[in-house]
């Protein structure tokens, strides 16, 4: 793949049970509140580690608000060297429509 794909919430639940990983890059106050469950916060001080610390040809899915900035996000990780990876449409707020059981929220720091 040289390209991220957009992909609906149904197709990221099933890449997410299959072991895929789930990036969100939202602000840390918002994806402290709630993001989808198992999902890792990725914002300019852990993306460093992140990609070294990553097997590149994990399928990886980028989240955001709404399906916009996890564009550029997977555009920038398939530039990286990452081989599958796929943009949320409609970001976390269509999916927590979607799959208000696969949320969560971060313990308060």
């Amino acid at each position: 793949m040289t390209e991220f794909k957009r992909i609906p919430p149904a197709q990221a639940q099933a890449l997410r049970e299959q072991g895929a990983v789930v990036v969100d890059v939202r602000d840390p106050q918002t994806f402290a509140s709630s993001h989808i469950a198992g999902a890792l916060h990725l914002d300019n001080h852990s993306l460093h580690s992140f990609i070294t610390g990553a097997d590149l040809d994990k399928p990886v899915v980028v989240v955001c608000y709404h399906g916009n900035s996890s564009q550029s996000a997977a555009a920038y990780l398939v530039g990286q060297g990452f081989s599958d990876v796929y943009s949320l449409d409609g970001g976390f707020e269509l999916w927590r429509t979607t799959y208000p059981d696969e949320t969560a929220q971060s313990a308060p720091q």
